[in-house]
């Protein structure tokens, strides 16, 4: 049966899309470098799981390695950050570990699994931000930065249609671990809330039910899509 790679399978999106993809009976593999929590989610969901640093030097060669035999139906890459600051206060290094992370991976982990994926007719989905499209003080590395993710996906589907379907969410602030120093004050985060039309923080599961359907059959006729998942943030607020 073909499977479905999810990078950084144990934060809040990828541990949720993880679990509603194994209760619609599809096979996973989970990636992210907690072997703790790696371990613990598989075990739950009966799955596989590689502990991998995407940032290691041997990362690519670990990829090839550990899935060359590997029946893929799709790849997430639910790996990302929360870079704030005032631009004035930013250097380039800023924006250079805010590509290393959220940009230049997914480039290199598509051309690993391209060919595979277009034997199967796969998905691929990819993250950005509500920030990318509506301006929000002191977001410009991130929102630089996932903006140019919007640019690849777009680029990627046409690029590769009829044969691999490329797909981006652009979610709003979501209950996680990275998202946890700004909400742990009470009172900024219920502000936050209201700035949503629907008046509460994401969830992970909310993003993941989107990225669920991007990845899987449901979705057959859309592809080249930057979709937000953001309470109504974007066109609303």
């Amino acid at each position: 049966m073909q499977k479905y790679l999810i990078f950084g399978a144990t934060g809040s999106v990828g541990s949720n899309l993880a679990i509603q993809l194994s209760q619609a009976n599809k096979e996973i593999h989970l990636i992210g470098r907690n072997d703790v929590e790696l371990e613990k989610l598989s075990s739950e969901l009966g799955c596989d799981y590689t502990v991998l640093d995407i940032l290691s030097d041997d990362i690519y060669e670990n990829l090839k390695k550990n899935f060359e035999d590997t029946d893929l139906a799709g790849i997430a890459y639910c790996i990302g950050s929360i870079d704030l600051k005032p631009l004035v206060k930013t250097n380039q290094e800023d924006f250079q570990k805010c590509l290393k992370l959220n940009f230049f991976p997914v480039v290199e982990v598509i051309k690993v699994f391209k060919d595979n994926l277009k034997k199967n007719k796969g998905s691929i989905v990819l993250f950005s931000t509500v920030a990318a499209q509506r301006g929000f003080t002191n977001h410009s590395i991130i929102a630089s930065v996932k903006g140019a993710i919007e640019g690849l996906t777009v680029s990627l589907a046409a690029e590769f249609a009829p044969d691999i379907k490329v797909n981006c969410i652009a979610p709003s602030l979501t209950n996680s671990k990275i998202a946890e120093p700004i909400l742990r004050s009470k009172i900024v985060a219920e502000g936050i809330a209201k700035a949503h039309p629907l008046k509460r923080i994401g969830e992970g599961k909310d993003t993941a039910a989107m990225a669920k359907f991007l990845l899987t059959e449901e979705s057959s006729w859309i592809t080249g899509q930057i979709i937000g998942v953001d309470g109504g943030r974007s066109t609303l607020a």
